[in-house]
């Protein structure tokens, strides 16, 4: 009697994509999603990819792949690599995320989810009025998710208006009347209920003052280092200051969800991996 073939472990594999990519924090809250899960035959990695190899990459993976996430600058691009995509991916005109499944590739975005979540969670889920400053993707995002709150209209403050028109036809698709103004003149909207911050870096700490004197709550979307100038002077002033971690953890559990197709996703096990993991890059 011949011996039955040894059974082959399922493997599910999924990755976060984007150039830079080194410092991305998708691997240890997936990974923590994972043990938690018990998913001990899932991994997630991180590749440097930028959007001239995206098409290659997407192309090599076999059927042990479940999903990507992506990162700047493929978001865009994304959209025109997908068999399927969401409805909302195609308004904000990005996808984040990519599932895997039965041969295909299915476009979505979760970073809207995240804003929406990450505002809720902080109390600041109803503003009467918010502005955002920069005109990315991550503004376009930031809009799509204020009119999900029930907001009206916004005001879009950016350096040059002339590239603002994407993100400002992204918020008035989601039904929101956007007034574009130059950063310079950022404190002629304010006080606002929210301010939005969605500049990389330091760029915002030249608005710390107004933003702060303002009484404005804010939601500032870099996550590290901790607390922004712009945050901390909000924060000396009294007011409400939510970082950008709680919107990289609410979009990478919707993910999780979409990934595995289950709906346990440990939040708090993410959040704390995530708190972990800043605490230990802040280190000295």
């Amino acid at each position: 009697m011949a011996e039955a073939e040894p059974r082959q472990l399922m493997v599910h594999r999924a990755a976060v994509l984007g150039s830079p990519i080194t410092h991305s924090l998708s691997p240890v809250l997936h990974r923590a999603a994972y043990a938690a899960m018990g998913l001990d035959d899932w991994s997630y990695d991180a590749f440097e990819c930028d959007e001239a190899r995206l098409a290659g990459f997407l192309a090599g993976l076999d059927r042990d792949w479940a999903g990507l996430s992506l990162t700047m600058p493929l978001k865009r691009t994304a959209l025109g690599l997908v068999d399927t995509v969401s409805d909302l991916a195609v308004a904000v005109g990005g996808a984040n995320t990519i599932v895997l499944r039965d041969g295909r590739r299915h476009g979505d975005n979760t970073d809207v989810y995240g804003i929406v979540t990450a505002l809720t969670e902080a109390g600041l889920g109803a503003p009467g009025s918010a502005v955002v400053m920069g005109g990315g993707a991550t503004a376009a995002s930031a809009l799509a998710a204020l009119s999900q709150l029930g907001l009206k209209e916004a005001v879009l403050a950016v350096r040059d208006p002339a590239r603002a028109g994407e993100a400002a036809g992204v918020g008035e698709r989601f039904g929101l009347d956007v007034r574009v103004m130059t950063l310079d003149r950022v404190a002629d909207a304010l006080p606002a209920d929210l301010v939005v911050s969605t500049l990389p870096g330091r760029a915002a700490d030249e608005f710390a003052e107004p933003v702060a004197a303002s009484g404005s709550a804010l939601f500032d979307v870099v996550y590290a280092p901790w607390p922004t100038a712009l945050a901390a002077a909000v924060e000396q002033a009294g007011g409400l200051a939510v970082g950008g971690f709680p919107m990289l953890l609410h979009q990478a559990v919707r993910q999780v969800a979409m990934m595995t197709g289950r709906d346990d996703v440990p939040v708090e096990a993410m959040r704390a991996a995530g708190h972990a993991e800043l605490a230990r890059r802040a280190t000295p």
